[in-house]
């Protein structure tokens, strides 16, 4: 295996235990390995309509051998991530899940931060991580989310919330997720009113220190197209993409 594929491999780890986490908040929802797939979805429901639509992730294996898979073993509702290679075509991977039945749904830049070399710009404004129930419950009236539980604001909680304040609103705000070993970005966002100003640098600067003080080996996220001219000046190398597709219409399993 080479050393890119290993790197990719690993980030992928991350990336399905990280995301798993984060969407356990309200329901479990469980990241494990069938065949050479990953699959993350939530875990047994007594009512099977309740099921959230799950998320397959493919890495170097043909849209045949995963459509194979997934139709064996997935539930009704589910979209497929494929990760390529920085140096690898999407070409292949496009048409081979056109001609099977699913559409494009979107694309997002793959990136890995080795937290060797972290960028500490000036804090515009209040950086900090959120560690008490008032503050939690600001984030979560904000973000239309039950706010994180009080048993979750210290340091043994499997993730770390920090915010951006300025004054008394909350104007940003970023989460890190641990993950065997390395840490998952999630939720990365400024107010529309307050970007252009460093926030989200900030933000990320103050996270990625932490990440690296709580022994993380790296930091892995997954980025719109406008986040991903954000991640390279914060240290974010970009080693691939996903292309995430789902069925054209219900597939019958």
């Amino acid at each position: 295996m080479t050393t890119a594929k290993r790197e990719i491999e690993a980030a992928i780890e991350v990336f399905v235990h990280g995301y798993s986490i984060g969407k356990s908040h309200t329901f479990p929802y469980e990241a494990s390995r069938v065949g050479p797939l990953w699959l993350m979805r939530d875990a047994v429901r007594k009512n099977p309509r309740d099921y959230r639509s799950e998320e397959w992730v493919v890495h170097d294996i043909t849209a045949e051998e995963a459509d194979a898979i997934v139709r064996q073993h997935a539930r009704p509702g589910f979209a497929i991530s494929v990760v390529i290679a920085n140096e690898e075509s999407d070409g292949p991977t496009r048409s081979g899940y056109r001609a099977l039945g699913y559409r494009l749904l979107r694309t997002e830049g793959f990136f890995v931060q080795p937290l060797s070399q972290i960028p500490k710009p000036p804090a515009v404004v209040s950086i900090e991580r959120v560690r008490t129930v008032e503050r939690a419950a600001q984030l979560g009236k904000i973000m239309r989310r039950r706010p994180i539980a009080d048993d979750l604001l210290g340091d043994g909680a499997p993730f770390r919330q920090y915010v951006a304040v300025d004054g008394d609103d909350i104007v940003g705000r970023v989460r890190s997720v641990d993950a065997v070993g390395a840490t998952w970005c999630a939720d990365m966002y400024v107010e529309p009113s307050h970007r252009r100003r460093g926030i989200g640098q900030a933000l990320m600067s103050k996270m990625l220190h932490d990440d690296r003080a709580h022994g993380s080996r790296c930091s892995v996220l997954a980025a719109t197209h406008a986040g991903a001219l954000l991640y390279p000046r914060m240290g974010y190398k970009r080693i691939g993409t996903l292309l995430i597709f789902g069925p054209k219409s219900r597939i019958r399993i």
